[in-house]
């Protein structure tokens, strides 16, 4: 005989399962502060310029306030909002859309004859992969004053709402892997399971799971992008004005989806597990054998159809699902997003199908006492292709988001991604534990079969059956009809008689109870991997989060820095002399803010009929770039967003007209850095 190791013994099993509730309380523990800890940079596109800038002091009040964001992001007409020092709002609460090419600028219009003092500019937007954005800065008139506004302390998507909204987040990811991979570790690795009540509640908990995620974070969305107090879920027009947005048609489009699950899961467990009851009860008595092999071969070509229909309606409803996610998130903004997209389903499906399956793994091998070989070894096989295809689709994602080795280390999303890839290598070395002792599952019954074949008698597990059916049966059944309890009393009996010797049959093997215990820390690391990679999801990419650091750490714009010239203009008319001062803001490359003062001879303020601005590089054969000014005021006139695109020694054309046939133009060089 061939020696073996030890059967565990029923104290150590016992012990092993009162760790259980302790590990789920650890792991409760770890996904709270995860998810309390990943609220305050939930950032996504990032404020990359301002005009005025953060603590810039300027001469005269701006026309209005500009803002640019590193990607497309979701502003309604009180997303920009400027206050005196008093707090009173200086803006028309107009929003003006500036957005040109791959630009992405908002503004707001402010009132004019604004006095001196400390302004303070609060905005939120929604950014193109659905997360809330927000935040507050600063500028000054004249010079800096006291002010009564604090700048708001509560990020956008942060407080209770915004845990609350991640932990439906995890649920629904979670919910996801569960629901898919349970459904493909039946259909590609134990067709059998599909009968197996177990794995027919881990399918529909997962399903359930999805959905009620799903509808949470349709409920909370307005709270969530917007004022973060829960009374806002039953803001209906809160509601409909989310339908009306990408992410809420996502939800909508998942929860239809789900719809379809629904049936695939019910054919799944309905028509499908029948038929496998069928088959597994012919093989068992024999009666298959005499039904013909047409019939018997018919009756198998009709399960395979049904089976390779469910496979292929399950991965359309699947990938439909996780293109919910594609659309609307990650995937769905930033650079190639025609190829993130498909690549991104691929990572999802390829998680579902290893997590979820493994998942399905660890319930079989707690809940089935003769699960086979065959069907481990199956899984063994997706896993190795899940794990292939997430490293492939994992490789491109991190360079997408990231941009630059520095951002793995520099930026929050680095760092949780390094961890994510350290769970993964724990996993997939756990996981090569497993495939030793999947080798060893099943050798301990063999031999006992083996020499119980050799010796005329009959296995261990089917004599235990034997004594149970004998003690039921005698003596027993007599009173059974006539006293109700006493059969009740029988019927409980039985069933713990049975579960005991399915215990025990299942305990026996120490393959099977090395590989229960390696796919049981395969699934506690799977548990801490998911929830890292949910708070990934919801942090600032490297590359959102290195342009707002850059911009972070250029600092405020230096006061009186800005370039000023002075032109005295003569057009030969009647009062046709003065001065004019222009004044460009911060006078570099890129957006500026333009004011000019028209004089006249007596130094009052002069209203021109009509002025005219040009720039012109002629070291590089730019220009002339027009710039029509706004009037302001009597003699007063300014333009915002004057882009100068290079350095360089520019010519300022100013065109000054005071009739009908009265103009001239002066001009000035002006050094831009």
């Amino acid at each position: 005989m061939t020696a073996t190791a030890p059967a565990p013994s029923p104290a150590r099993a016992a012990r092993a399962t009162a760790y259980l509730p302790r590990l789920a309380l650890v792991l409760a523990a770890l996904l709270a502060s995860l998810f309390t800890a990943a609220s305050p940079a939930s950032a996504h596109a990032a404020l990359t310029a301002s005009d005025p800038k953060d603590g810039a002091v300027v001469a005269t009040a701006p026309a209005q306030v500009t803002l640019s964001f590193s990607e497309q992001v979701a502003m309604g007409d009180d997303s920009i909002r400027v206050m005196d020092p008093q707090g009173k709002r200086v803006d028309t609460g107009e929003l003006r859309d500036m957005c040109s090419g791959s630009t992405v600028r908002y503004g707001t219009a402010l009132h004019s004859g604004l006095p001196n003092g400390t302004y303070t500019v609060a905005w939120q937007a929604v950014s193109a992969d659905s997360h809330p954005v927000s935040g507050a800065f600063t500028f000054s008139v004249g010079a800096p004053s006291a002010t009564s506004v604090s700048l708001p302390d509560r990020q956008a998507g942060g407080g209770p709402v915004g845990v609350v909204y991640g932990i439906a987040r995890y649920a629904a990811y979670a919910g996801f892997t569960v629901l898919v991979g349970g459904a493909a570790f039946i259909l590609l690795c134990w067709r059998r399971g599909s009968a197996e009540r177990s794995l027919q509640k881990l399918v529909v908990r997962g399903w359930v799971t999805l959905t009620a995620a799903t509808l949470a974070m349709l409920v909370l969305r307005t709270p969530y992008t917007g004022s973060g107090k829960f009374a806002d879920v039953f803001d209906l027009d809160g509601l409909q004005a989310v339908l009306e947005t990408k992410t809420g048609a996502s939800f909508v489009s998942r929860l239809l989806l789900l719809g379809a699950a629904a049936l695939f899961i019910a054919v799944l467990f309905g028509a499908y597990a029948r038929r496998q009851k069928t088959s597994a009860a012919e093989a068992v008595d024999g009666t298959g054998a005499g039904t013909g092999d047409e019939a018997a071969a018919e009756a198998e070509k009709e399960t395979s159809d049904l089976a390779f229909g469910l496979a292929i309606g399950g991965t359309v409803v699947a990938g439909g699902i996780a293109a919910t996610w594609a659309l609307a998130e990650h995937a769905s903004t930033g650079i190639q997003p025609g190829l993130a997209r498909p690549v991104d389903i691929l990572h999802l499906l390829a998680v579902a199908a290893w997590l979820g399956g493994l998942v399905a793994l660890l319930v079989a091998l707690h809940k089935v006492p003769d699960i086979e070989r065959e069907a481990v070894q199956r899984f063994s096989r997706v896993a190795f292709i899940s794990v292939l295809v997430l490293a492939v689709t994992g490789v491109y994602q991190s360079w997408r988001q990231l941009g630059s080795w520095s951002a793995l280390t520099g930026t929050s999303y680095g760092r949780l991604l390094i961890i994510k890839v350290a769970l993964v290598a724990v996993l997939v070395a756990i996981a090569y534990l497993s495939r030793k002792w999947t080798g060893r599952l099943g050798e301990v019954r063999s031999t006992e079969d083996a020499e119980a074949g050799a010796t005329g008698e009959e296995p261990a597990e089917v004599l235990a059956g034997a004594d149970v059916s004998r003690e039921t049966s005698t003596g027993s059944d007599a009173g059974a009809d006539a006293d109700p309890r006493r059969a009740a009393q029988l019927a409980r009996q039985r069933a713990a008689r049975e579960k005991a010797r399915e215990k025990q049959v299942r305990d026996a093997d120490p393959g099977r109870a090395g590989l229960r215990r390696s796919v049981l820390a395969e699934a506690g690391v799977a548990v801490v991997l998911l929830a890292v990679t949910t708070v990934l999801t919801s942090t600032e990419p490297g590359r959102a989060a290195q342009l707002e650091t850059n911009r972070s750490t250029a600092g405020p714009a230096v006061p009186n820095r800005a370039v000023k010239i002075t032109l005295p203009f003569d057009t030969g008319g009647q009062n046709g002399k003065g001065t004019v001062r222009l004044e460009l803001d911060p006078g570099r490359v890129g957006a500026n803010t333009l004011h000019l003062w028209a004089d006249g001879e007596d130094g009052k303020p002069l209203d021109l009929p009509e002025i005219k601005i040009a720039f012109t590089l002629p070291a590089k054969e730019i220009g002339p770039l027009p710039v029509a000014p706004d009037r302001d005021a009597p003699g007063h006139w300014s333009a915002s967003g004057v882009q100068l695109p290079l350095a360089g020694e520019w010519r300022i054309d100013v065109t000054v007209r005071t009739s009908d046939i009265d103009q001239t133009t002066v001009q000035k060089n002006v050094k831009i850095g």
